[in-house]
Order: C-alpha cells, then structure tokens, then sequence
C-alpha cells in the first residue's frame, strides 16, 4: 500500500513515516506533502503542496499513482488535498483536526466520489470511549457531565477534536443537550450543558476524561495516549481498511 504522508515533517508525520519503513500495515512511504519542506534532504520524495504535486516535472506520476494519503497536516489545507484525491481517485485518511464548517461541508462532498475516512481521533481506545460515554450517558439521562482533555502546548486547536467528537456522542441520546467551552461568570449551569475544558501543557500526548455524575455517585471514563504512534498506527490501519472501498465517508466506528 504506497501512501502520501500529508505533514510529513510535522509530529504526526514523522511518526506515521517511521511506521511505515517498518512496514506496519503493509504500508510504505510513496512521498510526502509539507509546506515546511526547504528542497533539502528528505528520507522520501517530498514537495509543498498538493498543486505542486500536480505539476511536479519528475515526481507526478509518483504522487498520482498512490492508494491513500494519509493527513496529519493543518485543517485550512484539505481545500487542496481533497481536489487532488477526487481527480486522481484516491483515497484519503484525514486525521487532523480544527477544520471549519465549511471544510467539514468540503470532506463530505470529497466522500461522494472517494472514500474517506475522518475521525477527530484514530485510537481504537477512544472509539471504545465514546461508545461508554454515550452508553453511560443514556442509562443516566439526568447526570451532570464535564469534559477535560489535556494536550502538549503545540496543540493550536481548543478545545480538541476528540472532546467535541465525545460531546457529540452524547448529543445522539441526548439531543437536548449542547457543549459550552470553559465556564465562567456567577450562573448555575443548565442541566443539558456539557462542559469542556482544554489543557495545554508541556508534552502532554492526549488525555480525554469524560466525567458524569448525580447527587449521588459519579462515574469517570478516561482515556490517556502514551505515544503518538498510537494515532499513526490507528491511521495507517484505517488506510489499510478504507483502500478498495467504494466512494463514501467513514470513521472509527467502521472500523471497530
């Protein structure tokens, strides 16, 4: 399976890369997207952008004939990435996060003619920690429920991904309810908020706690990641899963 890393240089990328020397997933480096890239050495072929690999006078053949791309890069470039996936007809893993209404709007069109696979999040424990949070959350229709996650100082976007992916779960058992960034001010919260609160400090990998409770009792369910290759291997097994599939949009869910 030759895959383009989208970020290559980036966290995320490297390590997707180091995975894939390795074979993991049958997967190998076909080449790379970065805008950071200088023109010096690389491990793999690599250009700026998808455009450039469109028009690249050596390398466009290489890029063209690829079977997924796999994106760790940043939310405001799938514009690019999504066009030149549909008109080459490859398949795309988007694993990055942030991306706007209009560039969610932008993946599910994209999914019309390609599959696509987009999670917030590719650990499998995280899937399995929505699946709770929203079980949990049903058999406790008037619990309270606050959302922490906790990310590495790098991490631009706030609150993460995977916490409004967790809020969103619990949205489908209970639709009333709506997330709220933070708290601040002197009013008691409102019995369908879900708080959630973002942490950035230091090197922290990924913490989710999904925390609901009662006058009663509480019930915490939390997820810690302790490498970033869990988000790689995660990644490279969703390309693994999406290539050969028909045109459509897929994510966690599927594959577990």
């Amino acid at each position: 399976m030759k895959i383009i890393i989208s970020g290559l240089l980036g966290h995320m990328g490297r390590e997707v890369l180091n995975l894939a020397e390795n074979g993991v997933r049958g997967a190998v480096a076909a080449g790379g997207v970065d805008p950071m890239y200088d023109g010096g050495a690389c491990p793999v072929p690599c250009v700026r952008s998808f455009e450039e690999a469109e028009s690249h006078p050596t390398l466009a053949a290489l890029y063209r004939e690829a079977d997924c791309i796999v994106d760790f890069s940043r939310h405001d470039g799938i514009g690019s990435l999504l066009r030149f996936a549909a008109a080459h007809k490859i398949p795309a893993v988007v694993a990055t996060t942030g991306h706007t209404e209009e560039e969610r709007a932008m993946i599910r069109e994209a999914a019309e003619t390609i599959p696509v696979f987009f999670s917030a999040n590719m650990s499998l424990g995280i899937a399995l920690l929505v699946e709770l949070a929203k079980q949990t959350a049903a058999a406790m229709p008037d619990a309270e429920i606050e959302i922490v996650e906790k990310h590495h100082d790098r991490k631009l976007d706030a609150p993460s991904g995977t916490a409004l992916m967790l809020a969103e779960a619990i949205r489908q058992v209970r639709p009333s309810a709506y997330p709220v960034t933070g708290r601040s001010g002197h009013s008691r919260r409102t019995a369908d908020e879900i708080g959630i609160h973002a942490i950035r400090m230091g090197n922290i990998v990924g913490e989710h706690e999904v925390i609901i409770g009662t006058p009663n009792q509480t019930i915490t369910l939390k997820h810690e990641a302790h490498s970033r290759a869990l988000f790689a291997e995660g990644a490279l097994a969703a390309a693994a899963f999406i290539v050969g599939k028909p045109a459509g949009l897929y994510a966690m869910e599927d594959l577990v």
